[in-house]
């Protein structure tokens, strides 16, 4: 299993949020790409760098944050947040970002999804799927919209599409620090082998990341348990 530790950016600054609440959001004191350039030392190959402000905008707002991250630290990195159009795919590739996370286009435009995977490929796309409730819905905008469509559902048509790689936050866990669901990681890697499925919130210790492993997904997402010291990153050395 892959861990990939998440870097969540505000106006610049590194910040973490609960349950993607703003108004509920702590800053710290290390840059993004001071950050970046920490856990590229302790031997990550893969970063995850999220625009708050782009998915509430709907556009991508920290531009500066994603170019110098890309230019000056030599790592895999997954950009998200407010990427809307291929232009601006186009252009994230081009500052060095290896691969994009769409979320709210899977959700609101569908067939542009489908055009934009067809043209990158599935292994430049990362499917971003947001629920709660153990799947019944998925969230969108910065989990500020909800629609009616299961987890289930939704990632079955992913699949038929081509796409190789599904990034599944609970968002009701999100930045709680309160343990990972892995009944619905399990249910999801029995149900869709073929997919490299990456479990996304409140990870808070090594034991949940054995469980995440032990479950078979291809790898997690770990934030706020960095940040906040829970986990150490020489303990994480164990799945490097």
């Amino acid at each position: 299993m892959e861990i990939i530790p998440a870097i969540d950016v505000i106006r610049g600054k590194c910040v973490r949020l609960t349950r993607g609440d703003f108004n509920i959001k702590k800053v710290y004191k290390n840059s993004p790409l001071a950050f970046a350039k920490i856990l590229e030392s302790k031997g990550f190959k893969s970063l995850h760098i999220i625009d708050l402000e782009g998915s509430k905008m709907g556009r991508i707002v920290n531009w500066p944050t994603v170019r110098k991250i890309a230019k000056n630290c030599p790592v895999s990195l997954a950009f998200g947040g407010g990427v809307r159009k291929e232009t601006e795919i186009e252009e994230l590739f081009s500052a060095g970002v290896d691969k994009v996370i769409l979320g709210a286009l899977i959700a609101k435009e569908p067939a542009v999804f489908e055009k934009i995977l067809k043209k990158f490929g599935p292994n430049k796309i990362v499917a971003a799927v947001d629920i709660r409730k153990n799947g019944i819905y998925i969230y969108y905008d910065a989990w500020q919209k909800r629609k009616g469509v299961g987890v289930y559902s939704l990632l079955g048509w992913l699949e038929k599409l081509g796409v190789k790689t599904v990034m599944c936050t609970d968002i009701a866990r999100d930045g709680t620090l309160s343990g990972i669901n892995v009944n619905i990681y399990r249910k999801l890697v029995k149900r869709f082998p073929r997919l490299q499925i990456i479990a996304a919130g409140g990870v808070r210790s090594i034991k949940d990341l054995k469980e995440l492993s032990e479950a078979g997904v291809w790898g997690a997402i770990v934030g706020k348990a960095i940040s906040e010291k829970r986990i150490s990153l020489d303990d994480l050395k164990i799945f490097i």
